[in-house]
């Protein structure tokens, strides 16, 4: 199954609202401590901003956000509704507030907090990613023909090969490919080859 994704953090700055500014942050993300980082970098650029509210969607389903001292519900899940309305995983949004002197109200607020972040995503670097497993296959150096041929007829290219008493190849393969994959390989060489998966 593939996903959509960003590639690169990107920096999107709104219109102000009424006198308060935003200004959004996205950045691809695989893991709680990677947007850890994201946020860091959103609190290191604009540390004068008077909230820092964000979201984000893992791949695993893990999602959280915060409202970082709005009122309730107006700021974190309206940047999370539109990170899943973009229908993107592994993506982070924080998205920084200069507050402008004048409320906004919740309703505002979730209109500005989510138009930042819908904002952002549609002009952010957003791919289709088809994930891979890596496998790490041993065979004979009589069987490098064989090998060589069924990773062509793939499209494959090892990632890194070994030549020692056998030849070990690492190989990237798309997760819906790779059992078809090593049964052939483990096929065309009579079940010499062994194939695992990398730790």
């Amino acid at each position: 199954m593939s996903f959509r994704t960003v590639t690169e953090r990107y920096v999107f700055t709104d219109e102000p609202v009424k006198g308060s500014r935003f200004v959004a942050l996205v950045g691809p993300v695989t893991s709680p401590e990677d947007f850890d980082a994201l946020l860091e970098d959103a609190r290191g650029r604009w540390s004068d901003a008077s909230h820092h509210c964000w979201a984000f969607h893992l791949r695993g389903g893990t999602h959280r956000s915060s409202d970082d001292g709005e009122p309730g519900g107006s700021a974190g899940r309206p940047i999370l509704a539109q990170i899943d309305g973009h229908d993107v995983i592994d993506v982070g949004v924080v998205v920084a507030r200069w507050f402008g002197g004048t409320k906004l109200g919740v309703g505002g607020l979730i209109r500005a907090y989510g138009g930042c972040a819908g904002r952002a995503l549609d002009r952010a670097p957003i791919v289709e990613v088809v994930p891979t497993v890596r496998l790490v296959l041993e065979h004979s150096y009589d069987d490098t023909g064989a090998i060589q041929a069924v990773m062509g007829a793939a499209g494959l290219a090892p990632v890194d090969t070994a030549y020692d008493a056998t030849v070990t190849v690492t190989l990237d393969v798309p997760e819906p490919d790779a059992d078809e994959l090593v049964q052939r390989l483990v096929d065309r060489t009579s079940g010499r080859a062994t194939v695992r998966q990398a730790t």
